[in-house]
């Protein structure tokens, strides 16, 4: 089948593949509605945007233009989906049902709203008429959206609490700024969910699973970690920047990492912005004539100068030969940079062995 693709809360498509049934879901739909008394079926037309305007409205819009309550509209709406479950074609129905929900199972069982009705329907009137599908038969579940989840869909309750359970788990395994590759957070994830059904784990369902989580996400790289970490929550051009070195592996010049952001993420980033950001970012040193390094590769700010200080007050007296190995391991500099610094009297003495001193 063809793949899908609705867009995740952290900008990350994610593919579910398209559903294809048997049935027509606006013959379908039409049928259900005829169940309905008048006003009610008028009512759920509006709700749901199953007549000729897709856009759905509030029981506040439909109340103001009928001159009854919120609830009153709240009550009549009720009725009308109680009358479609009590006909009898609700019931002549339970075919379709069942290939609806035979796909949220295909899916994970547990499914986030956007993913689910995007592969549903191709466009907003057919996903109105399943958003109607799924409200009207009570196998189908809706968890609304809390502080912690997307709004979600499922059919099979205890599976949808392993899930919730194994994210929190999950979350809170991972520290404040922890940063893994796919496929070490696959396994973690996997570790979590021993009491689910071997047959949803599969790589499709464990990203759509982890989607569902408002606090885990991943970056551009297919790195995972917290929503919150710096190298997750990617906000601009000091982020992109520290991922293009990251992926690098090695320093890089300003104007390099500049070229890197357009052609690895499509970003367009201004060379001089770049530099400026890159300076402004302590997760960032500069090591060399516009050559920069992640701070977290040991890295430490400060000139040639202090990189020597700091060498021989932890290492202790040192002769040349060393203390150019060990500045050039911190600094993309010649050697005679380092020498440079090294004979200036008022930082550094030679000792009578030939070693060199701190002041």
């Amino acid at each position: 089948m063809k793949k899908a693709s609705s867009t995740s809360k952290n900008g990350k498509a994610k593919n579910s593949p398209s559903a294809s049934f048997s049935f027509d879901s606006a013959v379908l739909a039409k049928r259900l509605l005829a169940a309905a008394p008048e006003r009610a079926r008028e009512v759920l037309i509006r709700r749901f945007g199953l007549g000729t305007n897709s856009e759905r409205e509030t029981l506040e819009a439909i109340g103001d233009r009928s001159s009854i309550t919120r609830e009153r509209v709240r009550q009549i709406e009720a009725a009308g989906l109680d009358a479609v479950r009590a006909s009898k074609a609700f019931k002549d129905a339970s075919g379709a049902f069942e290939e609806i929900a035979k796909y949220i199972h295909s899916l994970g069982a547990i499914v986030p709203e956007e993913t689910l009705l995007s592969a549903l329907g191709k466009d907003e009137k057919s996903r109105n008429r399943f958003r109607f599908f799924l409200m009207v038969n009570s196998a189908f579940f809706r968890e609304r959206e809390t502080n912690d989840f997307l709004a979600r869909w499922h059919v099979d309750s205890v599976t949808a609490k392993h899930i919730h359970n194994a994210l929190t788990r999950l979350y809170s395994s991972l520290s404040d700024t922890e940063v893994v590759k796919e496929s070490e957070l696959l396994d973690r994830f996997l570790d979590e969910l021993k009491e689910v059904n071997d047959a949803y784990k599969n790589e499709e369902v464990l990203k759509r699973w982890l989607s569902l989580s408002k606090h885990i996400g991943s970056n551009p790289l297919a790195e995972w970690g917290r929503t919150t970490a710096p190298a997750i929550r990617i906000k601009g051009v000091r982020d992109y920047a520290y991922l293009a070195v990251k992926r690098h592996g090695a320093p890089m010049h300003f104007s390099e990492v500049a070229k890197t952001i357009g052609t690895l993420f499509s970003k367009k980033a201004h060379i001089a912005t770049t530099h400026n950001e890159l300076i402004k970012d302590p997760r960032f040193v500069l090591v060399g004539r516009g050559l920069y390094a992640l701070t977290e590769w040991g890295y430490k700010p400060g000139v040639v100068r202090d990189v020597i200080r700091e060498t021989l007050e932890e290492k202790g007296p040192m002769k040349k030969e060393e203390i150019i190995k060990h500045v050039k391991k911190a600094r993309f500099v010649k050697d005679n940079t380092i020498l440079v610094n090294l004979n200036d009297s008022r930082y550094f003495k030679r000792m009578k062995d030939g070693r060199y001193a701190a002041v």
